[in-house]
């Protein structure tokens, strides 16, 4: 199988501290469609025999060096060996046109990162789970809903793409006229791009920050444009993604069938979140009309925004022990 050769940083150059008790490595594998994804991996040191594994995702325009290495590590330290990885066309992972999003590659991108634990030599193949935040829960969602080899999935403070393209931020352009305007402005693009022979960039979080800006966007750019979070290839702390670049999303959901997930699914949001309504949404049609919900948990986090689930914000808010607790029960 061809595999891309990528340029990959072996400096730390993560937005948290390094651990001292885990080792790091950089990886690489293969998904189906060709692509070869970049990511790190921590294992616990000291580590004996197989042990139950994690991969993590996101956010949406996000890379690895921000919070999912930050899940990744710290699950590490707690005895599971860990990967997260850069998606398809972003970060340090391969894939051209870069910054480009795909409801199905990517869902194939948590899929190809399922295999590649699989197949590692200290991993147990049969206690595979995965983390999803931001964009990449709504797509954890969706991988966990087609691949049955995952045991366990967390979306954290989770966005639902196609919902948030379709419909508009609280789903205010849910209608066939607004989205009728963006599927002709985008398509137009498409044409403005080729004539010029590159794909115009959409703009990442705003910069400079508007005082009359919502606090979603204001909670946004304190993560992603302050030395809290921000990160040299991560889209969202520069130029974003592509315009064009989440056009397949307006009109695939990706959560037609989560209601058929037999694994464990546990979805965790702030109460104080813009973007708590897509997990509370998600989780009461995760469990409606299902066969499977002892196994399913929402969990609201008191007082905490969106950004605290990235880094644990000021009150450490991201429950650690409560993960260990349900990866450890639900992947035995």
């Amino acid at each position: 199988m061809f595999e891309e050769k990528l340029t990959l940083t072996e400096e730390w150059d993560k937005t948290f501290p390094k651990s001292d008790k885990v080792n790091h490595s950089k990886v690489t594998f293969v998904n189906r469609y060709g692509i070869t994804l970049a990511a790190d991996l921590y294992m616990p040191k000291n580590a004996d025999g197989k042990l139950p594994a994690i991969a993590v995702c996101g956010p949406f325009g996000a890379v690895k060096e921000q919070c999912a290495g930050l899940y990744a590590q710290t699950m590490a330290e707690r005895g599971f060996l860990t990967i997260a990885f850069d998606p398809s066309f972003t970060g340090e992972s391969g894939g051209n046109v870069r910054y480009m999003a795909s409801p199905d590659i990517n869902t194939e991108d948590f899929m190809a990162a399922v295999d590649f634990l699989s197949l590692h030599d200290q991993v147990d193949p049969s206690r595979i789970g995965i983390i999803g935040i931001c964009g990449w829960g709504g797509m954890a969602l969706n991988a966990a809903a087609l691949d049955t080899r995952i045991k366990a999935t967390v979306a954290s403070t989770m966005y639902d793409m196609t919902r948030t393209n379709a419909n508009g931020y609280f789903d205010s352009e849910d209608s066939e006229e607004a989205r009728y305007q963006k599927k002709s402005a985008m398509c137009a693009q498409r044409l403005a791009d080729l004539k010029a022979g590159e794909y115009t960039l959409g703009g990442g979080v705003v910069d400079p920050l508007p005082e009359d800006a919502p606090f979603f966007v204001k909670d946004y750019y304190d993560y992603y444009k302050t030395g809290r979070g921000y990160h040299a290839r991560s889209l969202n702390s520069n130029g974003g993604w592509n315009v064009i670049g989440c056009e397949s999303f307006m009109n695939q959901p990706i959560l037609k069938y989560s209601n058929e997930i037999r694994s464990a699914v546990l979805i965790m949001h702030g109460d104080k979140a813009h973007s708590c309504y897509f997990s509370r949404d998600a989780y009461a049609a995760m469990v409606k009309d299902s066969k499977y919900t002892d196994n399913k948990e929402l969990l609201i986090i008191p007082d905490a925004v969106h950004t605290d689930l990235y880094d644990g914000g000021e009150k450490n808010a991201i429950p650690f022990d409560k993960l260990e607790q349900f990866f450890e029960k639900n992947m035995k």
